[in-house]
């Protein structure tokens, strides 16, 4: 028998390439764009749901604008947080296992070292606030079969991202000033496609208890150690990105 997969808000950063790898590995999988399926919807996410009955759903459909979301507070919250609860609802109802990614601006993000899954949340943005807000309605509403995967600086080929901005302003600016003062792990979304599909499986199977998963890439940097590699593998001069903190910026 095979394992229906559902991906929604296929046309994302990160959804681009798990539809990708889904199709790599000759998954059945049902790819739903913006258009075609709106999260913020109720009665369309029930419907879709129903109508496919996947045994796995991936969330990917987000509210990505950080700064944005401070300005339209109400817009991003429908997508993260009712929209999250929608698909968890319609989870529920089918009986399907629901992947819900999500991201490290739940935490403050003060600390020094990588946070566990077990830390405490305290979001300092709208963003944040609604992502959280969605994982715990995910949480909530599928207590056995929702888990929420955490990731940060995500990277990929598909739609906007840091690299893609500096291989950008690399063709057209000098110089650029990148903070150095904040440290993360850049993941590419290939990467992280590739564990949602082992953790779906291994969900589907019994196997991978519901709850926060963390899944980044290892290592660590900072925003402009990430653009001297960019500034580099495009055979360009790292010594033009210039350091800056996140004050004087």
């Amino acid at each position: 028998m095979l394992t229906r997969w559902l991906v929604t808000g296929a046309e994302g950063l990160l959804g681009q390439d798990l539809v990708r790898v889904l199709a790599a590995r000759r998954l059945d999988t049902l790819a739903l764009y913006r258009r075609e399926l709106d999260v913020t919807d109720r009665g369309a996410v029930h419907a879709a749901v129903r109508a496919v009955r996947p045994a796995i759903v991936v969330n990917c459909a987000a509210w990505t604008d950080v700064d944005a979301a401070e300005r339209q507070a109400g817009r991003a919250r429908a997508v993260n947080t009712d929209g999250a609860r929608h698909v968890a609802e319609a989870c529920a109802a089918t009986g399907a296992v629901l992947l819900h990614p999500s991201t490290d601006y739940v935490f403050a993000g003060t600390a020094t070292a990588p946070y566990p899954e077990t830390a405490p949340t305290e979001p300092r943005t709208v963003y944040g606030r609604t992502k959280l807000d969605g994982e715990q309605a995910v949480l909530r509403t599928l207590p056995e079969r929702g888990h929420v995967v955490r990731t940060a600086w995500l990277y990929g080929a598909h739609g906007p991202n840091f690299v893609r901005t500096v291989i950008e302003r690399e063709a057209r600016l000098a110089t650029l000033d990148v903070v150095d003062d904040q440290y993360g792990q850049p993941t590419w979304t290939v990467e992280l496609a590739g564990l949602l599909v082992r953790l779906g499986e291994a969900a589907a199977r019994g196997v991978a208890p519901p709850g926060v998963y963390h899944a980044t890439a290892s290592g660590t940097t900072t925003w402009y150690g990430l653009a001297r590699e960019v500034f580099r593998l495009l055979g360009r001069d790292p010594d033009r990105v210039r350091r800056t903190t996140t004050a004087a910026l």
